[in-house]
């Protein structure tokens, strides 16, 4: 481990992750102020006397924000395959929120590096990654296909303004389908469920998607679900105590109850009906 200065490190050519001076920066220069670099970053010599710092670059910056000069290195001689997959794997492992574009072009890049090491066939390599990092095969692929977006779009999947799933289906349009789904998002301030990502996919395929077709599935409204009402309940078939019972209260002595009027009632009834079956 060597202690550089900051000057003579510098970022790869290729790096997909942010450097972004937001909350979580703060907390790392904080820490930085009080306990220094706790794990030294990870880079290559360049040859021209400066380093590639594969990993560590929001530790570099929380150090240029502490007011520090150099910040403790680990340098290894890494080949662009060894230096991607340590720089996927450190950032993945680290960072505490990763946007979906970071998620997706790491993927991509370390998917490239497994093929170039052996790994042939994509399905193969996200295997490998999923194995590695929990996710399913299936969604390494879908985040990799995201890599497909346009960078307006892909904006909007990073701000949660377009889900992963719809975006996904709206990647099989070219670059200027994409763009015009991206102005008709914009003029109808809207974002596209999966259902009119599909139609889009569909209107594509069958030859039919052109901008109005575009703004006619965009601006179409889903039609509320009707709620369902609620079973009434069966009338009961027996007849109900006390029903319309005051209507005989004339011909009962003042203070006589429902209840004994009822009973009065039910018992001429009985005598009435017996009276009947012997006539």
């Amino acid at each position: 481990m060597r202690t550089i200065p900051l000057s003579a490190l510098v970022a790869p050519d290729c790096h997909p992750f942010r450097v972004v001076d937001d909350e979580q920066m703060t907390r790392l220069v904080e820490s930085v102020k009080q306990f220094g670099v706790r794990e030294p970053g990870l880079a290559r010599p360049r040859g021209d006397g400066l380093y590639e710092l594969i990993a560590g670059n929001r530790r570099k910056r929380a150090c240029e924000l502490a007011g520090l000069d150099a910040m403790p290195v680990i340098v290894r001689n890494l080949d662009d395959a060894a230096a991607v997959l340590a720089m996927v794997d450190s950032n993945l492992q680290q960072r505490e929120t990763i946007l979906p574009s970071e998620r997706a072009f790491a993927y991509k890049m370390k998917m490239e590096a497994l093929n170039h090491n052996g790994v042939k066939a994509d399905k193969h390599s996200c295997q490998v990654m999923a194995e590695q990092t929990g996710e399913s095969a299936a969604q390494i692929f879908r985040f990799i296909r995201l890599t497909e977006l346009v960078e307006i779009l892909l904006d909007k999947v990073d701000a949660k303004l377009l889900a992963m799933t719809p975006a996904v289906e709206i990647l099989h349009l070219s670059y200027d389908e994409q763009h015009a789904v991206a102005a008709c998002m914009a003029k109808l301030d809207m974002r596209p469920s999966l259902a009119q990502a599909v139609a889009l996919r569909k209107a594509k395929k069958d030859g039919t998607l052109t901008g109005a077709e575009i703004e006619r599935v965009l601006s179409a409204v889903k039609e509320p679900t009707k709620p369902q009402k609620s079973p009434q309940p069966q009338e009961s078939l027996e007849p109900q105590k006390g029903t319309e019972i005051g209507n005989y209260k004339r011909f009962f002595p003042a203070g006589y109850t429902d209840s004994q009027m009822e009973s009065v009632i039910v018992a001429l009834l009985e005598k009435w009906a017996a009276v009947e079956k012997t006539a």
